[in-house]
């Protein structure tokens, strides 16, 4: 190399620093978190609470999108359909990124291809109750009644293909019973029939049914993780039943696939931050979902792996046909 080209590399060394020491910090903007459930749902109030905490770590404003409607996929097809440049992440639950993979003959989204997995923002449980004036004391008289008249006791659920629904069945196998299932499209219509006496059961996340149980009108009888939670510390959890058996949701945060992965990782940190802090692990179990306090980009990648494949086991063992 001639003289003067070693003299010109060594002018352009300080420049490219000052340049690199001038590349604009992210976020330079607000930030955007689509939803594929409409304002008020569980999800969204999760999320807004969720984004209120990282608009104070980043100086700049966190904008929830509602994007609901067809089990999911208007909200899925728009984020995946974002640029991908840091500025637009998917607040997305189980059905979107796992269970519609199943269900659904052709989606016009990849879970897997079209999505960075950001991080884990908690797990969402899920409970068996019936109304304190009903007979059942607890999960197994139940399911000897369903199971001396098949068919007789009545299951209040969001549906067969949704979480509750699935759950609701899964328990049948187990049990070895058949369960009726009425489907509901509103989870507070199926609780005023429970507490009525139009059904016997309900099925639905613990956030919905909270507020019922402390109440007394309803009797808790089972909730869907692996050991008791501390906020109903006398529900049997459905592993006590049935060993081995877990069986809840969750919310995560996504990004489209291309996002900048300093980008990714920066998310996930903060994300942390967020999620060890007491008040915060507190006010999510508040809303029904249980806050995940570690987890990193390969760990959540890892996990969403893992979810697939028991889904898929689930979704067949039940005979689930996709449509």
């Amino acid at each position: 190399m001639k003289r003067r080209d070693f003299a010109g590399a060594a002018l352009l060394l300080p420049l490219a620093g000052a340049l690199h020491a001038q590349a604009p910090a992210w976020p330079q903007r607000p930030v955007r978190f689509i939803l594929s459930q409409p304002a008020g749902a569980g999800p969204d109030i999760l999320a807004r609470y969720i984004g209120e905490q990282l608009a104070r770590l980043w100086n700049q404003g966190v904008v929830v999108e509602n994007r609901p409607g067809g089990q999911n996929v208007i909200g899925a097809q728009a984020a995946a359909r974002s640029a991908a440049d840091g500025y637009t992440f998917y607040y997305a639950t189980t059905a979107a990124m796992v269970t519609n993979a199943f269900t659904f003959k052709a989606l016009p989204y990849d879970p897997v291809k079209d999505f960075a997995p950001v991080r884990l923002v908690g797990r969402s449980p899920f409970v068996i109750a019936t109304s304190s004036a009903a007979p059942f004391k607890d999960l197994a008289q139940a399911l000897a009644a369903a199971k001396a008249q098949p068919g007789a006791v009545t299951i209040g659920t969001e549906g067969p293909k949704t979480f509750s629904g699935m759950l609701a069945d899964s328990v049948a196998v187990k049990g070895g019973v058949k369960l009726n299932h009425v489907s509901y499209t509103k989870g507070p219509e199926a609780i005023q029939d429970l507490i009525g006496g139009r059904i016997q059961l309900v099925c639905l996340p613990d956030a919905a049914l909270t507020a019922f149980i402390k109440s007394r009108q309803l009797r808790a009888l089972a909730i869907s993780t692996a050991q008791r939670q501390p906020d109903m510390p006398d529900v049997p959890a459905l592993a006590e039943t049935f060993p081995g058996f877990e069986y809840t949701g969750w919310n995560g945060l996504f990004a489209p696939a291309g996002t900048p992965a300093d980008v990714v990782a920066r998310v996930n940190r903060d994300l942390e931050t967020v999620l060890r802090q007491p008040e915060v692990a507190q006010r999510l179990q508040t809303l029904g979902s249980l806050a995940e306090p570690k987890m990193s980009v390969p760990e959540f990648e890892a996990f969403m792996r893992g979810e697939h494949e028991r889904w898929r086991e689930v979704i067949k063992s039940l005979g689930i046909t996709a449509e």
